[in-house]
């Protein structure tokens, strides 16, 4: 759970060469330098807080054998196609992962995101409403859903798989209500949403120019806290560290961009996905009402004694979980170009589910990784893609989702334990 750092008075600070508060614990390797750090971060990894470690290793395997099965799995024309693919299911992850913080479960999302396209398909297609008033209809609608869901769980007290669960089968009546006898409602071909959805890409200058600054966010970021967690008496991670991410980091975009400008460059919408991530991670990281989810999530008697008002926060990330399947819901049918029954069906709950737990947040609650959702999508969209240049069956590809899900879920159950015997 995140914490905020208060410095510490002048007086109070530790004198200059001392060791970190932090690092004070005899278990901790002492040495100075990059030994010392290595040795330190080693000893976390056993002690179960293992980071983005098995997104990195799990990225790496799944490049290496679906390259190796398919040599177009790496070009330009695939990865456009994958950036495309996995902006929707980043977007649901992203509000899954918010209801996994708290502890709880949504089990709507793909309904309520079901519900987002036939929204906004017949509004725009069939009503002729302006299409970004179609899109604010549709949103607004998630958000109403959510707010149903959250009042009912903590005023009422039914359990949030129960009340999720009703609401999967009940918004896909809606859905279904919505779309009528026409089944499936195509998006006007030339209108604003198709043209956003499936040929708006940036140019490769500017993929460049966003790429670096995002970096150097980073960087500004990590010496930020670093100095903060050095004046609150704790270590903090070293500039050396900072500069070999940064300098691996600046390889993988400058890559990246290239590859993608090869074709038609980074999706607009996979851009605004990113940017949802980005935005979410700063809220639940550097914010009053994140620490309070994190606090919620974490224990809950603690938190109300604590003074946060538990309901409210239960509700409003409830609110932004089925407001966020509903974005999602948009996203995927501006990229598909149509509303269906089958919008929001098949394996989207599952998928977004997935990229939650596997992206680094415990089903315990209170704890999650750095864009987490993302790093989720990324995994389950490269292994859906790649089965699917294989040519497999789908009955393979949900066996192996459930395999690299069954996985993240030992896995963190697995640091869990560890972190409790170590005390972290």
């Amino acid at each position: 759970m995140s914490q905020t750092n208060t410095p510490l008075d002048p007086a109070e600070r530790p004198a200059e060469g001392a060791v970190a508060a932090d690092l004070l614990d005899p278990r901790l390797i002492q040495a100075r330098g990059p030994a010392g750090y290595v040795g330190a971060l080693l000893q976390r990894l056993r002690g179960g807080d293992i980071g983005s470690l098995p997104i990195i290793v799990g990225l790496v395997v799944i490049v290496i054998v679906f390259q190796s099965l398919n040599a177009t799995f790496l070009n330009a024309f695939n990865l456009v196609n994958l950036c495309l693919q996995i902006a929707s299911l980043t977007i649901i992850a992203l509000g899954i992962t918010l209801v996994l913080l708290l502890g709880e479960i949504d089990l709507s999302i793909g309904s309520v995101s079901g519900v987002a396209a036939a929204i906004v398909a017949v509004t725009n297609a069939l009503h002729g409403v302006n299409p970004w008033l179609s899109v604010l209809l549709a949103v607004v609608a998630g958000s109403g859903i959510g707010l149903i869901h959250g009042i009912v769980f903590t005023k009422i007290g039914v359990p949030s798989f129960v009340i999720t669960l009703a609401g999967l089968l009940g918004w896909l009546g809606v859905q279904l209500q919505i779309l009528g006898s026409e089944g499936t409602v195509n998006l006007p071909p030339t209108g604003q949403l198709i043209d956003i959805g499936q040929q708006k890409f940036l140019p490769t200058w500017l993929t460049y120019v966003i790429g670096i600054l995002l970096v150097v966010l980073y960087v500004v970021t990590a010496l930020s806290g670093s100095a903060r967690r050095r004046r609150a008496g704790l270590s903090g991670q070293p500039i050396w560290v900072t500069a070999i991410v940064a300098v691996f980091l600046i390889v993988v975009v400058v890559a990246l961009a290239a590859k993608l400008g090869l074709d038609r460059g980074l999706p607009w919408i996979f851009l605004f996905a990113v940017a949802l991530v980005l935005v979410f991670d700063w809220i639940i990281r550097r914010t009053k009402y994140g620490r309070a989810v994190l606090a919620v999530g974490g224990n809950i008697e603690a938190a109300r004694r604590a003074g946060i008002h538990v309901d409210a926060i239960r509700i409003s990330v409830f609110m932004l979980c089925s407001t966020l399947a509903a974005i999602g819901g948009v996203i995927a049918a501006m990229r598909l170009g149509f509303a269906n029954q089958q919008s929001g069906a098949g394996d989207v709950l599952v998928n977004s589910i997935a990229a939650a737990v596997i992206g680094g947040t415990s089903l315990f609650g209170g704890r999650t990784r750095r864009y987490a959702p993302l790093l989720g999508a990324i995994v389950i969209g490269s292994i859906a893609n790649g089965l699917a240049l294989l040519s497999l069956t789908s009955s393979v590809k949900y066996i192996i989702t459930g395999a690299v899900l069954l996985g993240a879920v030992v896995i963190d159950a697995a640091s869990s334990r560890g972190r409790k015997s170590a005390g972290r």
